[in-house]
């Protein structure tokens, strides 16, 4: 197998580190920020991130299908998450320590809990809302409310690292190789 090429667009107004490891075709858009330690490996196929998107400290985001891992805008991935899903939608939160396999696409509003495992062994769809949570990974869907401040909390949350990372991080810029 041919190795891969390092071939990154990082948009002029993301936030990007430049201690965070980038190998494979990759695009980042406008205003999503990854914080240092994180990692994003497009080993078979690319991988495009929206907007908005917050990846933090160690997580881990690998795309191992030859078509391309979509990303929606707004996305959450908290510290030590793995994500290898080909298709996230918007506004998805996946908490700490968590791990989503390559055989999930996931809809848009879901909130995978910290530490849940949700590895099928078939191709899986979870719909608009779903929250997977607990040891067990038991499933429930959300009713929705709260989302506008839900929403409201994160752009606070993205302003205020758009503020705080580059004052103690270097930062990645542009067109890389």
């Amino acid at each position: 197998m041919a190795p891969i090429r390092d071939k990154y667009t990082i948009h002029s107004k993301a936030v990007v580190c430049q201690d965070v490891e980038l190998k494979g075709d990759i695009t980042i858009g406008s205003g999503t920020i990854v914080h240092p330690k994180a990692t994003i490996f497009a080993i078979a196929g690319p991988i495009v991130i929206g907007s908005g998107c917050i990846i933090e400290e160690g997580a881990i985001i690998v795309n191992r299908r030859k078509e391309v891992m979509r990303i929606g805008d707004d996305n959450l991935f908290e510290i030590g998450c793995r994500v290898e899903c080909p298709t996230v939608g918007d506004f998805n939160t996946i908490s700490t320590r968590a791990r989503v396999h390559h055989t999930v696409r996931m809809a848009s509003f879901c909130v995978i809990g910290a530490g849940c495992l949700v590895v099928p062994t078939d191709d899986e769809f979870l719909d608009d809302y779903t929250v997977i949570y607990g040891p067990a990974a038991e499933r429930r869907t959300w009713s929705g409310r709260g989302k506008v401040q839900e929403a409201d909390l994160r752009r606070k949350h993205a302003e205020y690292l758009r503020e705080m990372l580059p004052k103690f991080n270097r930062l990645r810029r542009g067109e890389g190789s």
